[in-house]
């Protein structure tokens, strides 16, 4: 449990201190920005799959809470929008990829949901694996991963208002850093909401592709839609 935590918390604490202007300035400056973005991902990626390998080889912990029946059904819908949201993110149309001007980034597709959709697709991976389980280790490490992806992109927010100005305010203004918000605000219609068949086709089959690998890949149980009777 040890191991895992301080990997863990290194990796949180990784995306923090070398996201700050700064440690990047520098370490840009030194390595130019290449290097450092070859770098920043290496460093992620070990520090990533050291954490994983060590929850894998931690002890069942100590269970804090049992989900209800009916948290697994939400849980399957949630999953599969999270599945949605992380295609759409990929696709070129929706253009929400790091380094894409803001002209080319039209508040359509899964942007007209959030103009995070990767981040929010792991942060509803990391809500429902936190209700579902209970348990300490996997409180732990999803936790950290949701928290680490939702607050990054919210300060992303605040730096990118900072760096670019009215053009990152006008970007602001159609979308919205909560899913949906921008229609529940009224700054986009409901028919925005089309996020095309790319993200629908290759979500769904992203979600079934995870489930039905979810025993082999975490330790974990099978989950709807291949078993709807609660673990």
């Amino acid at each position: 449990m040890t191991l895992f935590v301080v990997l863990l918390l290194a990796f949180v604490a990784s995306h923090i201190v070398l996201a700050s202007p700064p440690v990047r300035d520098r370490l840009a400056g030194r390595l130019g920005e290449g290097g450092f973005r070859i770098g920043y991902a290496l460093l992620s990626l070990a520090l990533l799959v050291g954490a994983i390998q060590a929850y894998r080889a931690v002890p069942p912990g100590p269970l804090l809470w049992v989900a209800p029946a009916w948290a697994w059904h939400v849980a399957t819908l949630l999953m599969l929008l999270a599945s949605i949201l992380f295609v759409g993110s990929l696709t070129p149309a929706n253009r929400a990829l790091a380094g894409v001007p803001l002209s080319e980034r039209p508040a359509t597709g899964v942007l007209a949901i959030t103009r995070h959709p990767m981040m929010w697709a792991f942060g509803l991976w990391a809500a429902v694996h936190v209700v579902l389980s209970g348990k300490l280790d996997t409180v732990l490490l999803a936790g950290g991963l949701g928290l680490l992806a939702l607050l990054g992109s919210a300060a992303q927010d605040v730096k990118k208002r900072a760096q670019l100005g009215a053009n990152w305010r006008s970007w602001e203004a159609q979308t919205s850093y909560w899913p949906l918000g921008a229609q529940l605000s009224g700054r986009q219609p409901w028919r925005s909401l089309r996020v095309g068949p790319v993200p629908l086709v290759g979500g769904g089959l992203l979600w079934l592709l995870l489930t039905f690998l979810h025993p082999s890949l975490m330790k974990a149980p099978m989950v709807p839609p291949w078993q709807w009777s609660v673990p």
